[in-house]
């Protein structure tokens, strides 16, 4: 009975950390291991087409920072979330206010997660 309870209590502890994890993504991405995101065999992040539907929560200039609500970004192998990435350049930032709805696309550049494109939803 005592070794059932143990198991009960690790699978909790493991459940809770499943969904405490994301809680980190709203803020800085040192910590993140992005050991398991998808590159392709010269070190860039794998390339498509394909553009992801996105919210803009934040925009900070100060950090060239652009925190996203976003879908399911396949090139990176990341599920939805909400958190803050590196934009390529200071024009996106310019172009959006948090609660704008847009299409982004998010690869790998060299280890920091950045935008490197950026438009309105229509």
């Amino acid at each position: 009975m005592k070794k059932m309870k143990s198991i009960a209590t690790a699978a909790a502890v493991l459940a809770i950390g499943a969904f405490a994890a994301p809680a980190f993504a709203s803020g800085d991405m040192s910590g993140m291991d992005m050991s398991g995101m998808k590159m392709s065999s010269d070190g860039s992040a794998a390339s498509h087409a394909a553009l992801t539907d996105a919210e803009v929560k934040k925009v900070d200039a100060a950090t060239g920072m652009v925190t996203l609500k976003h879908g399911a970004l396949e090139n990176v192998g990341m599920p939805p979330m909400t958190m803050a990435f590196k934009a390529k350049d200071a024009a996106m930032l310019a172009q959006v206010h948090a609660g704008e709805k847009v299409k982004v696309r998010v690869e790998n550049v060299n280890g920091t997660l950045t935008i490197v494109k950026l438009v309105k939803a229509s």
